[in-house]
């Protein structure tokens, strides 16, 4: 095929994939406000948002991850015109959805004692447990809200879920400015006041979402006059097998990058506020990736229901040049801009905290060279994970993900991240081994997996 064939497709695949990039940029963004404001208070604080955050990120992972099963049986039913499949995959995802909110609310109380085994700074960690304490009641509204938006995705109703977190974010930065800084005869509730701000958000934006939906022709019917109760047991076993690798895949990824926190907070607070910075403004182009990774679900999806598969790997090949040519795009402005983007985080007129906060711009600045090199690695191996879900295939991946991240990433940052070594550096160089491998293994899995079935229906590769 000629670079036309795959070019061709791009402003399909962006049309599809925007509406969803919006949207999980403004879930980082929600990120992005807490930790600016929140750095104004001083290194410590922003340290402790991190502490925090890395508990309900765990968390999260596993909820966004195991929704992302409701997506590719919807795409494949949307596909089929089988109202009756999608309804089942709503109603059986959002109960199963809802029950993992629940449990991982529960699970992150009970994991915070751990908080002061983890030889973090004692000042960080009591900041971080009250802060704890709310985010992580706003689990339950999040992974709801993922249940509805995974569901829209898979009828390629991008845009609701977009709005939605448009408007989780004016409420959050409203509440975030008044409740952190005490504006407009407001308490000042310092970084508890970002965790009002982030619970409120995230309950408005899982209620407008379910607003839209029922509004809206296509999904209506499918959203309406739910049997909450009457469950499905085929549809929960089917989402269960693809949902509980899929929040592996997506645990194994998060819980190293939230290792590099407790790593980077044995080094101090300055060291781990830094990564914190490093960590949010990677995580802002990661975000592109992961909406063209929903994309690749979809479209792959959709062409696994017609059977179609050599349209399915030259649809899938575009989607992975337009990763990776955005991806170079930021791991140049990564590179160029890498002292000036973390002046942003904290405030340098600050007298009392300029040694600290001089010295945190310092390391960001060094990670975000780390980050500029794995950009590419990082956005190839999500989308070519979203194309092996729109398969249904999830097992291998799932243990793909498990050695790349633990078995070669892990032990890198481990041992290159200590004090006498190459510190915080070291740490992202873990991460930038980890997703590589990730990158370079999952690629070959989906090439043989593609030629394969395309082998099985004509005979020929």
């Amino acid at each position: 095929m000629n670079l036309r064939s795959y070019t061709s497709e791009f402003k399909t695949n962006l049309k599809l994939s925007s509406p969803v990039i919006l949207g999980m940029l403004g879930h980082t963004f929600v990120g992005l406000i807490d930790n600016i404001m929140v750095g104004q208070l001083g290194s410590a604080h922003l340290a402790a948002v991190s502490l925090g955050n890395s508990f309900v990120f765990i968390a999260m992972s596993l909820g966004i991850g195991f929704s992302t099963a409701i997506t590719s049986l919807t795409a494949e039913a949307d596909t089929e015109n089988d109202a009756v499949k999608a309804k089942s995959v709503f109603k059986n995802g959002l109960f199963l959805c809802s029950a993992l909110g629940l449990a991982l609310f529960v699970a992150v109380l009970l994991a915070k004692p751990l908080m002061y085994s983890m030889d973090q700074p004692d000042e960080v960690v009591q900041l971080a447990i009250p802060y704890l304490n709310l985010v992580a009641f706003s689990l339950f509204p999040l992974v709801v809200f993922q249940g509805f938006k995974q569901f829209a995705d898979g009828l390629s109703m991008t845009r609701y879920p977009m709005y939605a977190t448009l408007i989780a974010n004016v409420v959050n930065i409203v509440l975030n400015y008044v409740l952190i800084f005490g504006k407009f005869g407001f308490p000042q509730l310092g970084i508890v006041g970002a965790a009002y701000g982030t619970l409120a958000s995230r309950i408005v934006m899982f209620v407008y979402l379910w607003w839209l939906l029922r509004g809206k022709e296509k999904s209506k019917a499918l959203v309406t006059n739910i049997k909450f109760f009457i469950l499905d047991s085929t549809m929960i076993k089917k989402i269960l097998n693809l949902g509980f690798p899929g929040a592996m895949q997506m645990f194994f990824e998060v819980a190293i990058f939230t290792s590099a926190i407790w790593l980077s907070g044995t080094l101090g607070k300055n060291p781990q506020a830094a990564n914190q910075i490093a960590l949010n403004l990677s995580s802002m182009t990661f975000m592109v990736a992961m909406g063209l990774s929903v994309a690749a679900t979809v479209r792959v999806g959709n062409q696994k229901g017609l059977r179609n598969f050599r349209e399915l790997r030259r649809i899938a090949f575009s989607i992975f040049f337009l990763t990776l040519i955005l991806d170079v795009v930021f791991a140049a402005l990564f590179w160029v801009f890498n002292a000036t983007l973390p002046t942003f985080y904290v405030d340098l007129n600050d007298a009392t905290n300029f040694i600290d906060n001089t010295e945190v711009i310092t390391i960001a600045s060094k990670l975000l060279l780390a980050a500029a090199v794995f950009q590419i690695s990082d956005g190839i191996q999500v989308v070519v994970l979203g194309a092996l879900r729109g398969l249904q295939d999830v097992k291998i991946p799932t243990l793909i993900t498990f050695v790349s991240y633990w078995l070669i990433g892990f032990p890198v940052s481990y041992y290159l991240g200590k004090e006498d070594s190459y510190a915080s550096f070291g740490i992202w160089l873990g991460l930038l081994a980890g997703l590589t491998a990730a990158a370079i293994l999952l690629s070959i899995r989906f090439n043989y997996l593609t030629n394969k079935l395309i082998k099985q229906k004509h005979g020929t590769t």
